[in-house]
């Protein structure tokens, strides 16, 4: 969106109230003063978009007892904890990053999810290797598209909102925020989900292909609007 400077004379105790909201928030004096206004207008900046989809993912996402919020969300990132069962339970971090373009009816490129784990083991980084390429050859066996790129202990993807293509020409995809966040923690927590089934049947590759294979197949068969 587009923006300008402006020149507005205030009084010094507004502007300090301004300010005080703008701390509280961690964001700028310029940003609070656009959302203040902006609500009174009653229109939806990027910044209000993003939180609104937020708060819908930390509703679903926050009922995951496995999964932790590790900080309140800005205005375009939110990021999350989970711990795998393997040796030291090291934590992965999720983290959702979200474009301020405004939402198009027909769908498109949103953010970006990542997933990343701290460690120096060639041994973990090997597995989440293998669980990355397993959990992208199914995204693009099921949905035809994953544009990731991994180097190990990071996996990085483009989010991309659409309408399930397995549900049919006649269903409406309504892409509101809220749905746009439910579509979302689906995903966040589909993957979760089959990274610790992974990690949990590594003596059985054949099972953890399987198991994981199930947890997509259901995931897909769920949501009306994936990512």
């Amino acid at each position: 969106m587009q923006k300008s400077i402006y020149s507005l004379v205030l009084s010094d105790r507004v502007v300090a109230e301004i300010d005080r909201l703008a701390y509280e928030s961690g964001t700028s004096r310029s940003n609070i003063v656009n959302q203040i206004l902006a609500e009174y207008v009653s229109y939806t900046t990027p910044e209000k978009r993003t939180r609104n989809i937020f708060a819908s993912l930390e509703a679903l996402l926050g009922s995951n007892a496995a999964m932790q919020v590790m900080m309140a969300p800005t205005d375009s990132m939110l990021a999350l904890r989970s711990a795998i069962s393997y040796k030291y339970n090291p934590s992965v971090k999720y983290s959702i990053e979200l474009n301020k373009a405004p939402l198009s009816p027909n769908g498109g490129e949103i953010g970006e999810f990542r997933a990343s784990v701290r460690s120096q083991s060639s041994s973990l980084t090997l597995c989440l290797l293998q669980f990355y390429k397993l959990w992208a050859g199914l995204e693009t066996a099921y949905t035809g598209l994953s544009e990731y790129s991994t180097d190990g202990t990071r996996y990085i993807r483009k989010l991309y909102v659409r309408k399930n293509p397995s549900r049919g020409a006649a269903e409406e995809v309504q892409l509101g925020e809220a749905a746009v966040g439910e579509a979302i923690a689906a995903y966040v927590n589909a993957f979760d989900e089959a990274l610790k089934a992974y990690f949990a049947l590594l003596q059985s590759p054949a099972s953890a292909y399987a198991a994981i294979e199930r947890i997509y197949s259901q995931y897909i068969g769920k949501n009306q609007i994936i990512v």
